[in-house]
């Protein structure tokens, strides 16, 4: 079966794009060798939000020999004749296309659809270039919210020139949330439920401590 990889370029605190889409934090490294990397893929999946950005500089064609796949409810097929349009269960149409034969499929972005297929079990690696750079505020890698799951390390390189660190890991199993675990229409375990009001009652408390000290030192402020 065909392989799902989703990679691509992540600044250091965890966002794939700046706030407003940007890329140009983005360092391009001489020892990437793109056109081998391409080589070994023959589909790209696509999320709507990254093929606009795409198509709106000018890049919506797709590369000779790559077929491209749009998940999107909201284009018109129609406006994109180069490109195959996907409505509804990404899931199960990736589940279908990894079982034709061909080359591995690249997961191209973004990160909800990401988060769609990952929780589909249809992504088989993670493959991360983290730049040298703090963003602050920008796209995640992975939106809120998921599941918690297990990645082995597969391999790993330091780019010398740029400081860029090359990651690659295969995913493995995910961690059911209670919630998933218990029967639709039971409810809640009582020590859970005071658990989790323990638990926010100690966070208010620590942000009442770390308020405290601060008002007491500046004294009155003036407006």
């Amino acid at each position: 079966m065909r392989r799902v990889r989703f990679g691509g370029a992540i600044s250091l605190d965890g966002f794939i794009a700046g706030p407003r889409g940007e890329a140009d934090w983005i360092l391009m490294d001489p020892e990437i060798d793109f056109v081998a990397m391409f080589a070994q893929y023959d589909t790209l999946l696509i999320g709507r939000k990254t093929f606009a950005a795409m198509a709106a500089q000018g890049n919506a064609r797709p590369m000779p020999g790559i077929t491209s796949y749009v998940f999107s409810r909201t284009l018109n097929p129609a406006d994109y004749p180069d490109v195959t349009m996907v409505r509804d269960d990404a899931g199960g149409f990736v589940q279908r296309l990894r079982a034709q034969p061909g080359k591995d499929i690249a997961l191209f972005g973004g990160g909800e659809l990401f988060r769609s297929l990952l929780e589909a079990g249809q992504v088989d690696t993670v493959e991360v270039a983290v730049v040298p750079v703090l963003l602050g505020e920008g796209v995640p890698l992975l939106p809120p919210p998921y599941q918690h799951v297990s990645l082995t390390l597969t391999s790993h390189k330091v780019l010398k020139a740029t400081g860029t660190v090359m990651l690659e890991y295969n995913i493995g199993r995910r961690r059911a949330s209670t919630a998933s675990q218990r029967e639709p229409g039971s409810v809640q375990p009582r020590r859970s439920v005071r658990m989790s009001r323990l638990v926010q009652d100690f966070r208010h408390g620590l942000r009442a401590c770390l308020r405290a000290p601060l008002v007491s030192t500046l004294g009155d402020v003036p407006d």
